[in-house]
């Protein structure tokens, strides 16, 4: 470490000329920034854990696995992939008796949570057993028996009920009237679940004997407390139990682990802030760490001339290396450290707007330790070092006098080495364009990633040649605007390096804001297209709570109805395809109430192949592009996990075409409705009649306005890519802005020289002016061609359709790229020839 301690040149360059490090210490500010952000998020996904609330006072749950896992062949062995369900996995109620006779056990009671409907209102339904570990205690009458229910005093309130009344309640059974046995103030655990359930609602307990009957789940306990006998050791309890149950696939949770059982969507949190930042980070970081390591290059480049005399001098290839590592050592830990601390404020605030949006649970937490910090300092440290002693490595190593030769005129001819390794890039970059436009599903997606990074990798590499490319291009437009844009053009031929690293920079922006941007608006319009063509219902209805059980039944019997269809929306694990790996994809699911000759009545599905009329028990329709995903057709059986987990094997029987705006997966509720949370049917449609008996079952609305309802929450879900794009675009930007103001600031010499030579300060300006305009527009269209070339097959394999850009959107991003452009340039160049007085 001796050889890279700081010399005295290192210390002078840094002190006499600050202005070229500032640009390094920003460019390296904010790629710590970008991957101490991604790092935090990532190392909290992993971390993430619920303190037990319903549980708290159950040493040790048993529960279901609630997750499938997968398990593939790979170079290092059999590879495990675990998927969160969509919905809760179950245990058998039988394996209550069995951890009660575990040693240290006192009891084992099976729980069980679910809906129940009071009239337009939503309860959350508890077997009486729970009391024992929730804190729930009679204030009057007695515990529940089969046909009764104890009820909290805001549902007695609402039914204006009391003990050894009767009151009408609605579950997976039906609607059904229970005599009020007693009135209950719910303990801390039945509130914990009311609030996380049904956002405070009030409270109803059964008996538990009926109870999983009720909850739409006959036999099965969401999962089991088992209470210990005073003194009993927490870890020894839980190792009697696990042995007690070995061969049932049941779980064991102590600690945190009871507050994951309870809290099923801590398994989603977790694996959305393990993609942010894993898949999202990675890519950021890339991003990041290759501005960066460009700016170190450019600022090391700009310092070409004080080498060579430095070599003329009498300086060392060893001593000239040795310097231009020290700046890194005293410029990177400093700006990674600074980078941090904005870094730890967007990991907070991207965090906080996750948990806002019910992404993430309340009672997370996000972790925030040396670790990502310390990623985030390091890879600026070694990006640093890299680029500036590669950088610096030719003028280190030419003879002086050739080294003052190349500083004053720069090399025409990129490195051999540079040269082949970009165009092994471009050829990639259309090879993978190829196989992606050739491919569907997540084959298209996975494969145009590998677009867009290689032709990324082109830019960079090549970026001399091809800014000497877009100057020659762009110099015979400029041909006819004046002096100063005939010298813009010549400017920019002779300093074609210069030029790279000032487009490289917006070619990432608009490459990857654009990526991201446009590809949800084009799977948004897409899906909202098909939406408004597949809704064929004149009546749709919708309650927050759910419907009425029988609501088809009610709606059908209403003067004027032709086809009254409910359904029951959630989601299944298919396998599918993806870059020759098996993975399972989730599909949104309809269960239909009705026959398939009734759906097409309410719904035009598009049916490509097959005929919807077969869709009953065991044989289901699905959507074209996850036919295409799953390798099947009708005819084929199609393996699939029900949201529960359970494994099925339906008999694909329809293939349509608007399974984005409506269904992936289209089956009957009768098989849906045993393994989901709630039964109740989320929407009704309804073919002929009248709105008005209608308005008892829900909100009624016709066609164009449930379509509204459902963009507004696919809008909703879009707020990630944006902010995806935002964090990715804007670093890229101020990157740009931080090159050109870099570019500009080392010319002082050059702008002072057109000036002696008789060029008016307005000349001088509109030069420039000149050279940010090729430098943006060049930007802009590689940026879009590399985008284009990445959204095409990506949008075709995922929707079978064109992308959709909206002209203003992309107008909007254009212009910000020009505008910052101009704005970099002019700032830094009127102090630039005020400092020379001029």
């Amino acid at each position: 470490m001796r050889s890279l301690a700081p010399n005295g040149l290192a210390r002078a360059a840094v002190r006499f000329k600050p202005a070229s490090f500032a640009g390094t210490f920003v460019a390296l500010m904010m790629s710590a920034l970008i991957v101490a952000a991604c790092g935090i998020l990532l190392e909290t996904g992993a971390r993430a854990s619920v303190p037990a609330e319903r549980y708290a006072k159950a040493p040790v749950v048993v529960a279901a696995d609630q997750s499938v896992r997968l398990v593939a062949d790979s170079i290092d062995g059999p590879e495990e992939t675990v998927y969160p369900l969509p919905d809760t996995a179950r245990v058998d109620v039988g394996l209550a008796a069995k951890a009660a006779r575990a040693p240290g056990a006192e009891a084992a009671v099976p729980d069980f949570t679910f809906p129940v409907r009071q009239g337009d209102g939503a309860l959350v339904g508890h077997g009486w057993g729970s009391n024992a570990f929730t804190g729930t205690a009679l204030s009057a009458g007695a515990a529940p028996r089969t046909g009764e229910v104890v009820l909290d005093a805001a549902s007695a309130r609402t039914a204006k009920a009391d003990v050894a009344d009767t009151v009408a309640l609605e579950t997976a059974v039906g609607r059904v009237d229970f005599r009020v046995s007693g009135l209950a103030k719910a303990g801390a655990g039945d509130t914990a679940a009311a609030g996380a359930a049904a956002g405070g609602k009030a409270t109803a307990w059964f008996a538990d004997a009926e109870a999983p009957a009720l909850a739409g789940h006959p036999g099965k306990a969401d999962a089991i407390a088992v209470l210990a006998v005073d003194g009993a050791d927490t870890h020894a309890l839980a190792a009697a139990v696990e042995k007690s149950l070995a061969g049932s696939g049941a779980q064991v949770h102590t600690g945190d682990g009871r507050g994951e059982a309870e809290e099923r969507g801590l398994a989603y949190a977790k694996e959305t802030l393990l993609g942010l930042g894993s898949q999202f980070g990675g890519i950021a970081t890339l991003v990041a760490v290759f501005t960066a390591a460009g700016t170190v290059a450019l600022s090391v480049g700009q310092r070409t001339r004080e080498f060579a005399l430095l070599r003329a001098v009498g300086a060392t290839p060893r001593q000239i290396r040795r310097a231009v590592a020290a700046e890194a050592l005293l410029v990177a830990p400093l700006a990674g450290l600074v980078g941090c601390l904005p870094g730890i404020a967007l990991a907070r605030w991207w965090f906080g707007q996750l948990k806002d949006r019910g992404v993430i649970p309340e009672a997370a937490d996000l972790h925030v330790s040396w670790i990502p910090l310390l990623a985030a300092v390091g890879t600026g440290l070694l990006a640093a070092l890299g680029s500036g002693l590669l950088a610096g490595r030719r003028p280190a190593k030419i003879k002086p006098g050739q080294a003052l030769t190349e500083a004053s005129v720069e090399r025409l001819r990129p490195g051999v080495i540079r040269t082949v390794l970009g165009l092994g890039a471009l050829v990639g970059g259309a090879v993978f364009a190829g196989v992606a436009s050739s491919s569907a599903g997540d084959n298209a997606a996975n494969a145009s990633l590998g677009v867009i990074m290689l032709f990324m990798l082109a830019v960079a590499l090549l970026g001399p040649l091809v800014a000497r490319l877009c100057a020659a291009l762009f110099g015979l437009l400029l041909r006819g605007g004046g002096a100063s844009a005939v010298l813009a053009a010549a400017n920019s031929r002779t300093n074609a390096r210069r030029l790279a690293s000032a487009i490289t920079p917006i070619v990432l922006a608009m490459a990857f804001a654009s990526t991201l941007v446009f590809m949800h608006t084009s799977e948004s319009e897409i899906a909202s297209e098909q939406l408004r063509d597949g809704i064929t219902a004149d009546h749709v209805v919708t309650g927050p709570a759910g419907l009425p059980t029988g609501s088809a039944d009610r709606a059908s019997r209403a003067p004027g109805v032709d086809a009254a269809v409910s359904l029951l929306d959630t989601q299944v694990l298919v396998p599918v395809d993806a870059g020759g790996e098996r993975t399972l994809q989730g599909a949104a699911t309809q269960g239909i109430s009705g026959s398939g000759a009734q759906l097409a009545k309410v719904q035009d599905l598009d049916v490509r192949s097959g005929s919807l009329d077969r869709v009953g028990a065991g044989r289901i329709a699905i959507d074209k592009t996850l036919a295409t995903s799953a390798k099947v057709e009708v005819g084929d059986q199609l393996p699939l996990h029900l949201p529960d987990g359970t494994e099925a094997r339906p008999e694909v029987v329809a293939v349509y075409g608007r399974g984005l705006g409506l269904a992936a997966v289209t089956m009957d509720r009768a098989s849906l409705a045993g393994h989901v949370t709630s039964a109740f049917d989320s929407t009704l449609l309804v073919r002929g009649g009248d709105a008005k008996p209608l308005a008892a079952l829900g909100e009624v609305t016709d066609a164009s306005g449930y379509a509204v309802e459902q963009n507004v929450d696919r809008e909703l879900g879009a707020w990630a890519n944006y902010t995806m794009a935002a964090v990715l675009g804007g670093f890229a930007v101020i990157a740009a802005v931080n090159t050109l103001v870099m570019t500009v600031l080392d010319r002082r010499r050059e702008l002072a020289t057109l000036r002696l030579v008789g060029s008016t300060r307005r000349q001088v300006l509109h030069m420039l002016h000149w050279e940010s305009l090729l430098v943006s527009v060049a930007g802009v269209a590689l940026g879009t061609t590399i985008a284009m070339i990445t959204l095409t097959p990506m949008v075709r394999g995922l929707t079978g359709e064109s992308p959709h850009i909206p002209p203003l959107l992309y107008a909007t991003f254009a212009a910000t790229a020009v505008s910052l452009g101009l704005l970099a340039v002019t700032l830094p160049a009127r102090a630039a020839l005020r400092d020379r007085g001029a």
